[in-house]
């Protein structure tokens, strides 16, 4: 093969789990340590090492970014109470109340805001690939919401000090106790949220009956894995109820029941969506997106897509649901938000009603907001942000500083981007129905999370998206938007490693953009050749019409297409970077 090109520095490898995992590892021998002379930090990020390290290898991760700079992510699993269990099944020797909160939930928030860094995602501009047009008119698809609790009626508030804030809890015994804190700074926005679990329950049950009476399938959408303690909580009462009391009337019927992560499920039914379904969503403010989203589809159709789409998410001040505190309440009771030493606002609960606080950092906001604009100006983008602010004092802060930002950029005779402040729904309306060509649409943690998972999905497909998460002091971490593909990884180890399907296109376009950025940052001319003609290479293997199962039909000319395994599509890579 010849002389290996010389890296001068380190890169930070992050490795994750299931069938993203084993492609990561084929990458890094393939395209990394058989070309390059590099040396590689590498990081167990799996979950299995996550539990066993209590947690550590989070920090050590974090701890190598910084400084290092520049590393790669795999996707890693987030587990749920299930898995959870079997894992520690593994390991009777783990006692799980002793566990840091960091050995069980996902890695990505904390890392995320470990090195302060916010997530742009985007197209891989394949040459050959249609966007994903499934027929939506008139087709029989509805979304259903609770219209009670949850965020629509959360009270937020601007930080006017910076102080301690506390969420205390009062019950029966009367006795105020304290049951999370933490510090804000003046103008950092904070938000209480709670659900009446009666009312959830309620919800349930009009749900379920609804989908027997008009016969259609039913999808259920939460994000029990980044908040197990809301979310998580609505779930396992809705699905109970379903056990319960609709399981077999759903069967008898001829009808399915499927549940799924939000961000996955909402990819799923806007891109592949089925003939007839009923699709809940117990959170209000997704739920009425998704909504209103739907009804516009059914009406006007799916557009095709022939715009570039860049998707901003606010992640590193640790706002929203993902740097929440979220716990059912113990018993009845009041909870209680004090800053400062003073009550700021108190609402009754009953015992096991989901809670949520959550608060954000002004100062990571306006890094972001200037983040948006620098790409903005770069890339030759437009921005399209969305927020309620007018309802909402948690999203009024977004508002302020994104004026604040304009009047700085105008004042050193540096004109801003073009950008517009809409609704989040009718910015998801915009991204997904009427997109220019050029469009940056940025968001807070959860929507960018669902708004990336649908943009790529009618992209072609998860795999065929770009992820960057760039810091304020400039350490950069690459990774793909996909998940681990459980299901994929399953069949893997039935077939003991026969059947290896997964697109791996997101992840050799990660390791590609590491390597360019350290090109860049040492002056590398060969690597710098060799990154760009590793892209050149994965684009051009499907531009022969050679891809993996996942995009079957979805190239501009299907009769050419030739559909590998996993291997297949590396190897034909690899064929290609030689010719």
């Amino acid at each position: 093969m010849g002389t290996k090109i010389v890296v001068k520095k380190p890169l930070v490898i992050l490795h994750g789990d299931e069938m993203a995992q084993v492609a990561f590892d084929r990458i890094l021998e393939q395209f990394v340590t058989s070309r390059l002379q590099i040396d590689l930090v590498e990081v167990d990020l799996s979950a299995e090492k996550r539990l066993t390290s209590n947690g550590q290898v989070v920090l050590d991760a974090i701890e190598a970014l910084r400084e290092h700079g520049i590393g790669v992510k795999n996707a890693g699993m987030t587990v749920n109470r299930s898995q959870l269990n079997e894992l520690l099944g593994k390991h009777p020797d783990i006692r799980e109340a002793a566990l840091h909160k960091l050995a069980t939930k996902s890695p990505n928030g904390a890392i995320r805001k470990g090195i302060g860094g916010n997530i742009t995602r985007e197209d891989i501009e394949f040459h050959n690939l249609r966007s994903v047009r499934p027929e939506w008119k008139n087709r029989d698809i509805e979304v259903d919401t609770m219209h009670s609790g949850g965020l629509d009626f959360s009270y937020s508030e601007l930080s006017n000090a910076t102080g301690v804030a506390k969420v205390v809890f009062v019950g029966s015994s009367g006795d105020p106790v304290e049951i999370h804190r933490r510090t804000l700074r003046k103008g950092d926005p904070w938000m209480l949220a709670t659900n009446c679990i009666e009312e959830v329950q309620a919800w349930a049950h009009r749900f379920f009956q609804r989908a027997l009476d008009e016969r259609r399938d039913i999808y259920l959408g939460l994000k029990d894995t980044v908040v197990p303690g809301y979310d998580g909580v609505m779930r396992a009462a809705i699905e109970e109820i379903y056990e319960r009391e609709y399981k077999e009337r759903v069967a008898a019927a001829g009808l399915s029941y499927h549940y799924e992560l939000i961000d996955a499920q909402a990819a799923r039914i806007i891109s592949n969506p089925p003939q007839r379904a009923l699709w809940g969503v117990p959170d209000n403010i997704v739920g009425m997106k998704l909504f209103k989203l739907v009804q516009q589809l059914k009406h006007y159709g799916l557009p095709e897509r022939k715009a570039h789409v860049s998707i901003s998410r606010m992640s590193a001040g640790g706002g929203d649901q993902y740097g929440s505190y979220n716990l059912p309440a113990p018993e009845d009771g009041i909870i209680k938000v004090i800053v400062d030493g003073e009550e700021k606002h108190a609402r009754s609960v009953k015992a096991n009603d989901p809670i949520l606080f959550m608060s954000n950092d002004r100062e990571a906001i306006k890094d972001w907001v200037k983040q948006v604009f620098r790409d903005a100006v770069v890339n030759k983008k437009e921005i399209y942000f969305g927020l309620k602010r007018e309802f909402v004092n948690y999203d009024e802060v977004y508002s302020s500083i994104i004026l604040e930002i304009r009047k700085e950029l105008a004042a050193l005779d540096t004109p801003p981007p073009s950008f517009m402040i809409m609704r989040p729904s009718r910015q998801l309306s915009k991204m997904i129905c009427d997109p220019p060509r050029w469009g940056l649409y940025p968001a807070q943690n959860l929507d960018g999370d669902i708004f990336s998972d649908i943009s790529a999905a009618l992209g072609g497909s998860l795999a065929t998206a770009s992820s960057v998460i760039e810091s304020k002091d400039g350490t950069m971490l690459y990774e793909a938007p996909h998940g681990t593909a459980h299901d994929l990884y399953l069949r893997y180890l039935e077939t003991d490693g026969k059947e290896a399907n997964f697109n791996s296109s997101a992840l050799i376009f990660a390791v590609a953009n590491a390597l360019e950025e350290m090109a860049r940052r040492e002056d590398n001319p060969p690597l710098a050749d060799y990154a760009k003609n590793l892209k050149t290479a994965l684009i051009e293997t499907v531009a022969q019409g050679t891809i993996t199962g996942d995009l079957k039909g979805k190239t501009t000319n299907p009769d050419t297409e030739t559909v590998v395994d996993m291997c297949g599509f590396l190897d034909a890579v690899e064929a290609n970077l030689a010719a």
